[in-house]
Order: C-alpha cells, then structure tokens, then sequence
C-alpha cells in the first residue's frame, strides 16, 4: 500500500488525498464524530458542541459534507423550519477511519 502510494507520481490522483479533501479543514471531522454519536443532530445543536464556530463557518461545512455526500440533510415542512443533518451511508463508511484516528490519538499523546 505504501510502496503503491510513493510509487504514484501524482499525489492528487492517491485515495489518501481524495480522503484528506474530503475530511480536511477544523472542523469536518468533528462534525462527522458529532453525528456518529448523537445520530440527527440539528444545526444549533452541533454549535453548541463545536462552541466557537460562526454560523457561516458551520453553514459552509455542512453544505461541502452534504455535496460530498457524507451526510444527509433532512428538512421537516413545519414552522418553525426544522432541519437535522445525520451521516449517509457513506459516511458511516468513513466512521472506522476517524475512530481509528482517535484510537492511535489516545494510545500516542505525548505527556
């Protein structure tokens, strides 16, 4: 896998660059983590859990997670408008990847 990866001449082309812009940025992953843990979360839920987002940065992030199609947006015809965002079936598919990030994270911290 590695020697693959080296091998190729054009980093852009790798699925580990594919990965890595689809994840890339503060926030992404804890958005994804956040909806791995409370399933439909709506908008003013995930601000509190990420604190010191604006809502134009949150906006912006959720709209490239839903392009990208990690997540679903879900709009309820009600007043007040309701909107709760929930992982895709192929964000879900990425969940394995994060939580072995956090695993490698909490057995490598540097004291």
């Amino acid at each position: 896998m590695i020697k693959r990866f080296i091998e190729n001449a054009n980093f852009e082309d790798t699925g580990f660059s594919y990965t890595m812009s689809l994840i890339s940025g503060k926030h992404k992953m804890v958005i994804l983590y956040c909806l791995m843990e409370y399933k439909d979360v709506r908008f003013n839920e995930l601000k509190r859990y990420l604190k010191n987002i604006s809502d134009k940065t949150l906006s912006t992030n959720l709209k490239e997670l839903e392009s990208d199609r990690l997540i679903i947006r879900t709009e309820y015809p009600q007043i007040p408008p309701k909107v709760e965002y929930s992982l895709s079936d192929r964000g879900k598919s990425l969940m394995g990847v994060l939580d072995q990030l956090c695993v490698w994270g909490e057995k490598n911290k540097l004291s």
